[in-house]
């Protein structure tokens, strides 16, 4: 196999320069280990961005996508196949929800729930009905619709406009209801702000937008993305506030590392976007689907989402103890179930904080400009926890 130095110098030529890598080329995968192309082992505490959430070459999973892979791949959203049809009954029995939209990634799903809202309220004839209230900081996504909610003014600069948006304050349901207006025709929120911090709902706030939601007539829209398939300790955080959303985005921990999204509704909006005003060739296929019907039977059968309680419980303990033991460089610890974050300090860097950990042989992501996330795969083992929290500890007691 080709060293790190010889991919990266190919990467360096071919690649299209849009990311910021880490200068070694990941080459195997088992559990919660990766190594890279020169041998060396790194433990996973970053799940790919919540992505792997049943660990790298599960046998069971990849058994699964190789099985379906020879016997039917793909046929395109012209026919039915079984194993879509079975993963949407699946996905609608956890979410409690009606109806499934599969696509291909995060961003494709908040773009099919913005395109949903506003051709609602469209078909309803109350077409001045398209502006979306969104959150500071919030993340939904590069493309252009998903961008426009997107509440990180870096991320949108350059793109000329990208349509009626309004961010208020995350967790401010006052600034919420003062945005309010009769052009709205939805609220987007994430349950956890990810990339914005790793910064949970305050108590209280799903419910009041869904109240809002309710006296307005507005949909309310939740980015379950990258806190969906269990990583909470139930399968959808909207659940832990006992809030029905009408439309729910999904990817990353969806298909364990095959690429698929979906957004979910309600059976009142199944007729919101009639044939011809949506669609993707690959959604749904047979080979996704049976991705997604693997990761959820694991799921259940490995009682991951007790699991990530538990050990998410664990890992959050582990992160405030590091933060109360060096105030100094240490804000806090913040999160839910397998999705945290450690805040540092004004001053400190999480993209320099997280290749310091990649040298000593762990993965953990930036999160905002000074927080450091953890999102392991929910196989994770409370040895492998506290195996990270002792690399942490060194990490900061190094600053």
């Amino acid at each position: 196999m080709p060293s790190n130095a010889d991919l990266l110098a190919v990467a360096e030529r071919r690649l299209y320069p849009n990311y910021r890598p880490a200068p070694f080329a990941l080459a195997k995968g088992q559990g919660c280990e990766l190594w890279d192309a020169d041998g060396k082992r790194y433990l996973d505490l970053c799940a790919g961005v919540a992505v792997c959430s049943v660990g790298h070459a599960h046998p069971r999973w990849v058994k699964a996508i190789a099985d379906q892979a020879g016997t039917l791949a793909h046929v395109s959203n012209w026919f039915y196949n079984a194993r879509g049809i079975e993963a949407a009954a699946k996905l609608a029995e956890i979410a409690g929800m009606d109806r499934v939209f599969f696509c291909n990634s995060g961003c494709e799903a908040n773009e099919a729930v913005l395109k949903l809202a506003r051709h609602h309220f469209y078909g309803k004839g109350e077409k001045e009905r398209v502006r979306v209230i969104a959150f500071d900081n919030a993340f939904h996504g590069r493309t252009l619709g998903a961008l426009s909610m997107t509440g990180t003014p870096k991320y949108r600069e350059g793109f000329g406009e990208l349509g009626k948006v309004t961010h208020v304050p995350y967790g401010d349901l006052a600034a919420v209801k003062a945005a309010m207006g009769p052009d709205v025709c939805a609220i987007i929120a994430e349950p956890i702000q990810g990339e914005g911090g790793v910064l949970p709902a305050p108590a209280g706030f799903f419910e009041g937008l869904r109240a809002l939601c309710n006296e307005s007539g507005a949909l309310f829209l939740v980015d379950e993305v990258q806190t969906g398939l269990g990583r909470m300790g139930t399968w959808f955080a909207y659940q832990k506030a006992d809030v029905r959303p009408d439309a729910v985005a999904l990817a990353k921990g969806l298909g364990g590392g095959f690429p698929v999204g979906a957004m979910l509704t309600t059976e009142a909006l199944a007729g919101a976007l009639p044939p011809g005003t949506h669609g993707t060739t690959y959604g749904g296929n047979p080979l996704a689907a049976a991705a997604v019907l693997e990761v959820i039977s694991i799921v259940q059968d490995e009682k991951l989402l007790e699991g990530a309680r538990t050990k998410g419980a664990m890992l959050q303990a582990g992160l405030a103890a590091i933060a109360a033991e060096f105030p100094k460089v240490c804000e806090s610890a913040r999160g839910d179930g397998l999705l945290q974050g450690l805040v540092m300090r004004p001053g400190q860097s999480a993209r320099d904080l997280a290749a310091k950990a990649f040298a000593s042989g762990y993965l953990i992501i930036g999160a905002g400009e000074r927080v450091l996330r953890y999102a392991p795969p929910l196989i994770i083992t409370e040895a492998q926890i506290q195996e990270g929290l002792d690399a942490t500890r060194k990490l900061v007691a190094s600053l």
